[in-house]
């Protein structure tokens, strides 16, 4: 099954040390390409995370963001450091002996002082295991969702390989026309001229013509990579570089069909598969 490269994914989830949630982006990119934005108490689980994205994806420019909510302070009691706030009580004794009209301190401002107010030291080994957890859901939900639009992807390279295919017939069932016709045009022009032709050297004429005009190889190619394209899209792993370089195959053999072409249907099929191409091209431009 063949995914996309474009989707979105986030969960969160409720832990005990506070909350946590996961964004994951995916966009088109040549190759696997993986920002990762943690708050400060997961940066050491970046590495894991890096390695569980590019386990989890082949191709696209990710966007990986955690973010994490502390428990409301108010729970947890405050715990003062003594030695420094009477450090700083005598420091602000210091300098309101040396103003004139000094304000009263304000506590409030005194707790915000760094070091008064002692930091409780949070185990973040079981924050780290729940958050990569919670990582590996958030990716799983993204790879579906990839999976879904591919999916869909694949539905609409299918019904263009069947369109192609029939132009193909087409062109292939006006070749005896398009080669009867040429040597008609022949015979009659030399008819206009009133003079006896050569007959082996007419038929070297009409071999010659019809081997500029020969389309056979141009259209068993065609049908070829049409087939190929068709076994690409069923296959589980990463296509989508192997797709857009049958895509140049394509147009290749669509242009040499159109430049030999000597006749009007055959010229239009042309112009058809070239379309059809290009809106090939656009959407595995999105294809893993």
């Amino acid at each position: 099954m063949i995914r996309s490269m474009t989707a979105f994914a986030r969960l969160e989830t409720e832990t005990g040390q506070g909350g946590l949630s996961w964004e994951i982006r995916s966009v088109n990119h040549r190759y696997l390409e993986a920002g990762v934005r943690l708050p400060e108490e997961l940066r050491a689980a970046e590495p894991a995370v890096r390695e569980r994205v590019t386990s989890r994806l082949g191709r696209g420019k990710i966007d990986c963001t955690c973010r994490y909510r502390a428990p409301v302070s108010g729970s947890v009691p405050v715990q003062l450091d003594e030695d420094n706030l009477s450090r700083l009580l005598t420091a602000c004794d210091s300098v309101s002996a040396r103003l004139p009209a000094s304000a009263p301190l304000n506590p409030v401002e005194l707790l915000h002082w760094p070091g008064v107010v002692r930091e409780e030291e949070v185990d973040t080994a079981p924050l780290v295991a729940q958050a990569l957890e919670l990582l590996d859901r958030t990716l799983e939900e993204l790879v579906v969702s990839r999976e879904r639009e591919g999916d869909q992807i694949r539905g609409m390279l299918l019904a263009r390989c069947d369109s192609m295919a029939g132009l193909v017939v087409t062109a292939r069932e006006r070749l005896p026309e398009i080669n009867a016709a040429v040597r008609e045009k022949l015979r009659a022009r030399l008819a206009e001229l009133d003079m006896p032709a050569d007959p082996g050297r007419l038929e070297q004429e009409l071999v010659f013509i019809s081997q500029k005009m020969d389309v056979d190889e141009e259209v068993d190619r065609l049908d070829s990579h049409i087939e190929e394209v068709r076994r690409v899209l069923d296959r589980d792993e990463p296509v989508g570089r192997r797709l857009d370089f049958l895509m140049q195959e394509l147009n290749r053999e669509a242009n040499t069909l159109g430049s030999k072409s000597a006749d009007a249907e055959t010229t239009k099929a042309a112009v058809e598969l070239k379309v059809l191409i290009k809106q090939m091209r656009e959407q595995i431009q999105s294809v893993e």
